[in-house]
């Protein structure tokens, strides 16, 4: 039994939008800034890119400093994450 549509080889290597994204217009209009400063500021951290810096802990940053929620903290964190994976 198929579980899907086979992927050609050049559809694996190719970069979709991630699911957090739906949460961009919500933060933007929430608290007041675009979603390419909310992603300045968190590659910004001292410890963004570091291996002791986990994604949780920049959650907690972002909840703590700057008055985020839960859900958008975790989406901001999450799709910035994944857009500078190589």
């Amino acid at each position: 039994m198929s579980s899907g549509p086979r992927r050609r080889p050049s559809d694996m290597t190719e970069k979709t939008e991630h699911p957090s994204a739906s949460y961009f217009p919500s933060i933007e209009k929430k608290y007041g800034k675009p979603i390419a400063e909310w992603k300045a500021l968190l590659r910004s951290h001292p410890g963004y890119g570091t291996a002791e810096t986990k994604h949780m802990d920049l959650v907690s940053w972002l909840k703590a400093e700057h008055g985020l929620g839960h859900g958008h903290a975790n989406a901001l964190v999450a799709h910035t994450l994944w857009e500078d994976q190589e």
